[in-house]
């Protein structure tokens, strides 16, 4: 995946496995080499910035890349039947989701539609820290760093899915399994490690 990300951000893409043969080839099965845990963001499709093809990755996402019962499910299903040995968590700058999140702190915010406050409440709690961490007093949603915010998220969504799955945490306990989450930027194209959970020997 590194290597793939290296030829997006040269802006030399092999675009690999899309071809004919691989859709035949695919056609009575799967066996992906990593899973990917990411935002909905139009910017980050996932086989792009990785330059992979058909077949290499099991992707799941939403916006905010926030933890549910439908991500862990379809993630457990990626480690326990698919075999994955690798997920990547991915979060991104200028995420929409994280902006709404820290708007929403301000006393004089109006009121989000319950979907889509539903969706975003987990990422208040990242907010909240970074806005604690900057002054005694707290620093007001304008002044906020999204981007630590983001980053703030990213290992929180980490820590929550070895939390809520005990069957991905026993798969890293024993080796079989890492997590890294990284962040996503969007004007470089480039995707850098932020956290590394379990062993990472798989590209």
């Amino acid at each position: 995946m590194r290597r793939g990300n290296a030829r997006f951000v040269a802006g030399e893409p092999g675009h690999p496995r899309q071809d004919v043969d691989r859709r035949h080839e695919l056609a009575a099965g799967q066996r992906p080499r990593a899973a990917l845990f990411g935002c909905s963001d139009s910017r980050l499709a996932a086989e792009i910035i990785f330059d992979k093809g058909l077949g290499d990755l099991f992707v799941v996402r939403n916006a905010g890349q926030v933890i549910s019962d439908s991500v862990v499910g379809s993630l457990e299903y990626a480690v326990a039947v698919l075999g994955v040995p690798l997920i990547v968590v991915l979060g991104h700058d200028e995420c929409g989701a994280v902006r709404a999140a820290i708007d929403s702190t301000s006393p004089d915010a109006p009121p989000l539609p319950p979907h889509i406050w539903r969706l975003i409440s987990p990422i208040v709690p990242a907010v909240r820290r970074v806005q604690r961490a900057g002054t005694a007093d707290g620093i007001p949603p304008a002044a906020v760093d999204a981007e630590e915010v983001g980053r703030e998220h990213l290992r929180d969504t980490v820590g929550e899915l070895l939390h809520a799955s005990e069957l991905i945490s026993e798969a890293v306990a024993a080796g079989r399994l890492a997590i890294v989450g990284a962040n996503y930027r969007l004007a470089e194209g480039t995707a850098v490690p932020d956290v590394v959970v379990g062993i990472a020997g798989h590209d």
